[in-house]
């Protein structure tokens, strides 16, 4: 038994300060994307959350371009983006699919220029890279408070909206009748969604931050037609998929020919695809999932508000 574990686990794994830090801040991000990540999936705001990861790459690279870290850009530009996206936006699909959309092309227009800037006029080394792809190796300890906090306050809005998010998950109109503030709800789930895409967007990157976010929630909806269960188990799936990534990826440091290390991102979303397709023969035997899901969450939520 000792022998697999070191065949698996390469020596100095948990007594390196990075890999630590790693882990913590990897297990925190994945836990919030997952939670937060079930409402995406029942709101069918996947495309928002796809948005507000890639507008971070504007965060992100503006924030190399001034000097300071790039949590700090992730963050802002995420929440900023949110506010105008209801701003402009509507309570119906169509209305909310356009601002997004608007959004998304100024954002990305501004991410190329900040990139450009930083590769042409800065200093900055492997910003485009970090941004893009990640590097959660390179996380600073000093950080992770505010990381922690961040997702303290993502996950409070979404556990205190539970109900009005699994009402107006089905219908906003009905929601509306049944006295939910939609729009405030909407803002505030936005913003959580903000922070949260913000954080795994630190640590695997604006472009593929979107499949931490979306991959573990859709996975756990084939496997449960609750709503709290599915969060639940969507949050190990991002757990399991950004742990093994991590240690993955610190052992390709020892695998042949080069002995270069592989990036922690391309382990995650890879468990995460192959957690996903795990799934799709547990899920066919009951129908589709996540309709199910949505369905009997919203029988829940119109019984308890009546």
């Amino acid at each position: 038994m000792t022998h697999l574990l070191r065949s698996i686990v390469e020596p100095g794994f948990l007594g390196n300060q990075p890999v630590r830090v790693a882990l913590l801040v990897g297990g925190l991000v994945a836990v919030v994307s997952g939670i937060v990540g079930t409402f995406t999936v029942l709101r069918g705001q996947a495309f928002a959350g796809h948005a507000l990861a890639d507008v971070g790459a504007t965060g992100g690279s503006g924030a190399f371009l001034v000097g300071i870290n790039p949590l700090f850009g992730f963050v802002g530009i995420g929440i900023a983006a949110a506010g105008v996206m209801e701003l402009i936006g509507i309570r119906r699909p169509r209305g909310r699919d356009l601002a997004t959309g608007i959004v998304l092309g100024a954002g990305l227009g501004l991410a190329a220029l900040f990139l450009y800037l930083d590769a042409t006029f800065s200093n900055t080394t492997g910003a485009t890279i970090t941004v893009l792809f990640g590097s959660m190796f390179v996380i600073s300890s000093s950080l992770v408070p505010m990381i922690a906090a961040l997702s303290l306050l993502a996950l409070a809005v979404v556990l205190v909206l539970y109900r009005q998010l699994l009402l107006s998950s089905v219908s906003s109109d009905l929601a509306f009748a049944r006295g939910v503030p939609v729009r405030l709800t909407g803002v505030l789930y936005l913003l959580a969604l903000a922070v949260a895409v913000s954080l795994s967007a630190l640590t695997i990157g604006a472009i593929l931050s979107t499949a931490l976010l979306v991959g573990p929630a859709a996975t756990a909806l084939r496997l449960t037609a609750r709503p709290g269960m599915a969060m639940i188990l969507s949050a190990l799936i991002g757990l399991a998929a950004t742990w093994l990534g991590v240690l993955l990826s610190f052992d390709s440091f020892y695998w042949p020919p080069r002995q270069h290390g592989w990036p922690v991102s391309f382990f995650v979303v890879s468990l995460i695809f192959v957690f996903y397709l795990m799934a799709q023969p547990l899920g066919r035997r009951s129908g589709s999932r996540t309709e199910t899901s949505g369905n009997r969450a919203g029988r829940t939520a119109c019984s308890r508000a009546s």
